[in-house]
C-alpha cells in the first residue's frame, strides 16, 4: 500500500527527472551546436574524452565542490545555533521565527541582486563605510579570494534559515522529559547538548546536509547574478559552465556532457556523504 501511494509521485519525477537525464545522456553521444548546423550528429565518445580533458571542467568542479562544503559547513553551525534559540521560550519568539525565514523566502536572483549592490564599487554601503573611516575601496567583487568569500558570505545568509527550519522541527520531537531526566542525574546544559540533543537531532542534520549539499553542487542562479561567475572564472560553477556551452557556444551536445558529468559527481558525492554519516551514527549508536 505504501508504494501504491507513492506511485503517482514516483511517475512525476521519473517523467520530470529521468526524461532529461535520458536526454543529457543522448546528446552527450552527438555533436550539436552551431558547426553542426544544430542537427544532432554522432560522435561517439567525444564528448566524454573532451570533458576527460578539460582543465576547465576540473577546475570547476574544485570550486563547486569547495564552495559546497564550505557554505553548507558553516550554514549547519550558524542554523544548529539559530534553532536552538527558537526552540527556547522566550517573548517574541514567533515574530523572530517569522523573520529568520525571510532570506529563505526571497528569490534567489532578487537576493544576489541585493548582495551584489551591498559589494558595489564605489556606491554600496561597505565601499560607503570604508570611504567614511578614511579608507580605500574595497573592489570585493575585483579579487577573486574576495569574490568567492563573497558568494559563500551570501549563500550562507540565504540558505542557513533552511537547515534551521529542518533542526528546529527535529529539536521540537525531542520530549522534555529527557532533559529533566537528565538535569536530576546532575548534568548540565552543555552535556544535554552533546549526550541528549546532538545524538537525537542527526537524523535531522543528516537530512539537512543531503539536501543542502545537492542544492549546493548545482549552484547556479547565485553565481551568475552576483559574479557571472567572474573574476578570470574564480567562482564558475559546473552548472555555469554547461549553461555558458548551451546559450553563448551553441555547444549543446558537450553542455549536455558536462550537466550529466556534474550530476554523476554530484549522485557519488552525495551517496558517499550519506553511507559515511551513516556508518558514523550506526557506530556510534552500537557504542552507546
Amino acid at each position: 500500500m505504501p508504494l501504491l501511494l507513492a506511485t503517482p509521485a514516483l511517475v512525476l519525477l521519473l517523467v520530470i527527472y529521468g526524461w532529461p537525464l535520458i536526454r543529457y545522456g543522448w546528446l552527450s553521444f552527438h555533436a550539436d551546436s552551431v558547426l553542426t548546423g544544430l542537427i544532432p550528429v554522432p560522435n561517439g565518445g567525444a564528448n566524454w574524452l573532451r570533458l576527460a580533458l578539460d582543465e576547465r571542467f576540473w577546475q570547476d568542479v574544485i570550486q563547486t565542490s569547495r564552495f559546497a562544503l564550505v557554505s553548507v559547513g558553516v550554514e549547519l553551525i550558524l542554523a544548529l545555533a539559530i534553532a536552538l534559540l527558537l526552540d527556547q521560550r522566550w517573548r517574541w519568539r514567533g515574530g523572530v521565527r517569522a523573520l529568520t525565514l525571510l532570506p529563505w523566502a526571497l528569490p534567489t536572483t532578487v537576493m544576489a541582486l541585493g548582495w551584489r549592490w551591498i559589494f558595489n564599487t564605489p556606491y554600496g554601503p561597505l565601499d560607503q563605510i570604508s570611504a567614511a573611516l578614511g579608507g580605500q575601496p574595497l573592489n570585493l567583487l575585483a579579487s577573486p579570494q574576495w569574490t568567492w568569500l563573497a558568494t559563500v558570505l551570501a549563500d550562507v545568509w540565504k540558505t542557513t534559515p533552511f537547515i534551521a527550519l529542518i533542526l528546529l522541527a527535529g529539536l521540537q520531537t525531542i520530549p522534555s522529559d529527557l532533559y529533566e531526566a537528565f538535569r536530576l542525574e546532575g548534568g548540565n546544559s552543555s552535556q544535554a547538548l552533546r549526550r541528549v540533543t546532538l545524538p537525537l537531532l542527526q537524523p535531522y542534520i543528516l537530512l539537512s546536509l543531503l539536501f543542502r549539499l545537492a542544492q549546493a553542487f548545482g549552484v547556479f542562479d547565485l553565481i551568475q547574478v552576483l559574479t557571472g561567475g567572474g573574476p578570470a572564472g574564480s567562482t564558475e560553477s559546473i552548472a555555469l559552465y554547461a549553461y555558458l556551452n548551451a546559450m553563448r557556444f551553441l555547444d549543446f551536445g558537450y553542455s549536455a556532457t558536462v550537466m550529466l558529468g556534474g550530476f554523476i559527481l554530484l549522485t557519488t558525492a552525495v551517496g558517499l556523504t550519506a553511507l559515511g554519516l551513516r556508518s558514523v551514527l550506526h557506530w556510534r549508536g552500537s557504542a552507546s
